[in-house]
């Protein structure tokens, strides 16, 4: 047998390595085999079960069917439960209105993956997905990665006391910012019925014990251009959230200011630890960057300056703690 038969040989032996050091072939003994988990094994092919999909057809493109799909991780019942949501179709619906991105038939919605759904309960409190919107004269997609939460409203309480006015804050944990945040009574409507006065009286009664009467609210927002939707957009580039932003203006005592300082609230058994603050209005717009404060001191003080306030503050009654 040749010299060249045996190498051959040695490289066929499934129980020993050979390795090549300076042109000679040198022989190891083979580390001992590990079985791996079932769990752990890679296939080499593709995966044999197609991800969840659905077709729809919009009336605004009817001949250009949108693709909806799955991303890994999302469950049977929560694609369907994505498909379904209010979130899902008012985002649809908001790219048809008559501003909206597909109206005038310059783009063109192609595909969209679901990526992540959060319960709240038994219905979408959070939903995450992107869009493979084109424009259609230049070819190029339109950035589209959404983070839909739906509408939300916030309320500018403001109480005066012995010749000061106050604003009646929140102060909450905000894991997302990492810190606690000064803000206003705010939370997310509960349904599709887009009750933004009766969820902004309900909230301001969670998180800081006061109890308005819905004819005393004054929707801020609504002094806006109708062209835009008379909603206020935080963070449009990556969250659907619109906000109807409220005032209440009210007269009370200074007992009430005292009782309010430092009140804890909140519903703990949704996580909710919440300490009421109460700080000098004419302090305000330094006191937090929540963008919620911020927005609402602008609405309040041109409409103010325009003159479209009602004349006279709320009697004591009407804020209830």
């Amino acid at each position: 047998m040749t010299y060249l038969h045996l190498l051959q040989l040695r490289l066929l032996q499934p129980s020993r390595a050979t390795i090549s050091i300076a042109g000679k072939i040198t022989t190891l003994p083979s580390p001992p085999r590990q079985s791996r988990p079932p769990c752990c094994r890679m296939s080499s092919g593709s995966d044999p079960s197609p991800p969840l999909s659905h077709t729809l057809t919009l009336p605004v493109q009817p001949g250009e069917p949108v693709h909806v799909v799955a991303a890994p991780g999302v469950s049977d019942s929560q694609f369907r439960s994505a498909i379904d949501s209010s979130l899902f179709k008012q985002w649809l619906k908001n790219l048809q209105s008559e501003t909206g991105i597909l109206s005038s038939g310059a783009g063109t919605l192609k595909r969209v993956l679901i990526q992540g759904v959060d319960m709240f309960g038994s219905r979408i409190g959070f939903l995450k997905f992107k869009a493979d919107i084109f424009d259609k004269e230049t070819g190029k997609k339109v950035p589209g990665i959404v983070f839909a939460r739906g509408p939300a409203v916030a309320v500018l309480i403001l109480l005066d006391s012995d010749g000061v006015t106050y604003a009646v804050l929140t102060e909450q944990a905000r894991v997302p910012v990492g810190r606690f945040v000064l803000e206003l009574p705010a939370g997310m409507l509960d349904d599709d019925k887009g009750d933004f006065v009766g969820t902004a009286v309900r909230e301001v009664e969670e998180e800081t014990g006061i109890q308005l009467n819905l004819e005393d609210m004054v929707d801020l927002t609504a002094f806006l251009n109708p062209s835009t939707g008379c909603r206020v957009i935080p963070s449009p580039g990556g969250c659907d959230e619109e906000l109807g932003i409220f005032l209440f203006r009210g007269n009370v005592d200074s007992a009430i200011i005292k009782q309010l300082q430092g009140k804890e609230t909140g519903l703990q058994d949704h996580g909710e630890l919440i300490k009421v603050r109460v700080i000098p209005y004419e302090k305000l717009w330094r006191a937090t960057g929540d963008a919620k404060v911020l927005m609402a001191i602008g609405l309040y003080e041109m409409a103010k300056r325009e003159g479209l306030l009602p004349l006279k503050n709320q009697p004591a009654t009407s804020a209830r703690t």
